[in-house]
C-alpha cells in the first residue's frame, strides 16, 4: 500500500450568516498556519445572486470552501501530502463559523481501494479492502472474472461482483460441501461435480479419496485463472488422473452419461433463480445419473442474505427426492452463514 496523503470533507449544516471573501480568506490562512501547509495562490468568484468560492492551491495540494446560501451549507475540502492531518481544520471551522451540524468524512489517499458488498442492507454499506487487483476482465461465456487482494481475506475470486471463494477461509466451504454428502453414506467410488470452477469441491474428493471424479465446468476461464492465482484451492486438480475435466454446459454433457453412474453428485452453481430454475429443469437427469441410494448435495445459499432463494433450492430436491438434510457453516469473507442441502436417491 502506498499512501500519497489525507483528506476530509466537512459539510457545515445550518450557516444562516452569510460571510463575505476576506472571512474565507483568512480562515483558509489560519488553517494553513495550523496544518503546517504553504499556500501558493488563492482564487475566488463570488456568484449571482447568491454563492461564494474559494480554492487555494497549496505547496501540498489545495483546500476549497464553497457556499450554498439556499440551503444554509457551507462545504469545505482538505486534501495534503504533508505531515499534518487536515482534521486539525475541524476545530477551527467550528469555532469560526456558526453552525448547527456538521457532517464530516475522512479518507487517506492510497493505493488500497473498496469493493462494495452486493448485498449489503438497506441503511448498512459493508465494503472489502482491496489492496491489489490481480485479474479483471470478462470471459469468452461472459461472466465477468475478478481475482482480488483483500486486506483480511487474501487474494479472492469474485464472479459477476459477487464473491466466490476467498483462500483465507476456502476450506470451511469445500470441506463442508463435501463432508455433508459423506455423512449419509460412505460410498466414493465415483463422484460428479457441476460448477466449482475454483477447485475446492475437487480437491476435497481428491483428499476423501474418490477413485473416479468427473468435473463438469462451464468456464475454463476460471478454472485457469484460480489455477493462476488461487492454486492451494485446487491444488492442481485438473492434472490428477483421478480427475476429467468436462468443458461446457454441464447439463448438456449429462445427457450422454449412463445411468446410475455416480456414487455423489455436488451441484456448486449460483444461488440465483437462473440456477434453481436450470437445476430443477435438468432434475430428471440428474435423478437419472445417480445410484440408488447415491446422494446429491448442492449449496443453496445463505438465511441471512437470499433466505428465499435458500427456500427455493430446497423446494426443488423436496420434491425430486423427499428427503433434505441441510448442513450451515459461517464463511467470514462472506459475512454469512452458508447453507448445504444433501439428499438420498432413494
Amino acid at each position: 500500500m502506498t499512501k500519497v496523503g489525507e483528506h476530509i470533507t466537512l459539510d457545515i449544516i445550518g450557516t444562516e450568516k452569510v460571510y463575505d471573501s476576506s472571512f474565507f480568506e483568512n480562515l483558509v490562512n489560519k488553517i494553513a498556519n495550523k496544518a503546517n501547509v504553504t499556500i501558493l495562490k488563492i482564487s475566488k468568484y463570488k456568484f449571482k445572486p447568491q454563492g461564494f468560492t474559494l480554492v487555494a492551491l497549496l505547496a501540498e495540494s489545495h483546500m476549497s470552501f464553497h457556499t450554498f446560501p439556499e440551503y444554509n451549507i457551507i462545504s469545505f475540502d482538505f486534501f495534503t501530502c504533508g505531515k499534518v492531518s487536515p482534521a486539525v481544520a475541524l476545530d477551527i471551522i467550528k469555532k469560526e463559523i456558526q453552525h448547527k451540524r456538521i457532517v464530516k468524512k475522512e479518507f487517506n489517499r492510497d493505493t488500497i481501494s473498496l469493493y462494495h458488498d452486493i448485498y449489503s442492507s438497506a441503511g448498512l454499506k459493508k465494503s472489502y479492502v482491496v489492496n491489489n487487483v490481480l485479474e479483471d476482465f470478462t470471459s469468452k461465456v461472459g461472466q465477468h472474472i475478478e481475482i482480488l487482494d483483500l486486506e483480511q481475506f487474501g487474494k479472492s475470486l469474485f464472479i459477476d461482483n459477487e464473491i466466490q471463494v476467498a483462500t483465507s477461509d476456502e476450506h470451511l466451504y469445500s470441506s463442508t460441501f463435501v463432508n455433508s454428502g459423506l455423512k449419509l453414506n460412505k460410498d466414493k467410488e465415483k463422484a460428479a461435480i457441476i460448477g466449482g470452477g475454483d477447485g475446492g469441491v475437487a480437491r476435497e474428493c481428491i483428499s476423501k479419496g474418490f477413485n473416479f471424479i468427473d468435473w463438469y465446468e462451464l468456464d475454463p476461464e476460471v478454472v485457469e485463472v484460480c489455477n493462476k492465482h488461487l492454486g492451494k484451492i485446487g491444488n492442481k486438480a485438473t492434472e490428477k488422473n483421478s480427475v476429467k475435466c468436462i468443458w461446457g454446459d454441464a447439463f448438456e454433457s449429462i445427457k450422454k452419461v449412463e445411468d446410475d453412474k455416480y456414487d455423489k453428485i455436488f451441484v456448486d452453481l449460483n444461488d440465483d433463480q437462473f440456477c434453481i430454475d436450470l437445476a430443477a429443469k435438468n432434475m430428471d437427469s440428474l435423478v437419472r445419473i445417480l445410484k440408488p441410494n447415491g446422494v446429491i448435495t448442492t449449496q443453496v445459499g445463505s438465511y441471512d442474505k437470499k433466505p428465499k432463494q435458500v427456500e427455493k433450492w430446497l423446494d426443488v430436491f423436496n420434491k425430486n427426492f423427499g428427503n433434505t438434510t441441510l448442513d450451515r457453516v459461517y464463511i467470514p469473507s462472506f459475512d454469512c452463514s452458508w447453507n448445504f442441502s444433501s439428499s438420498i436417491n432413494h
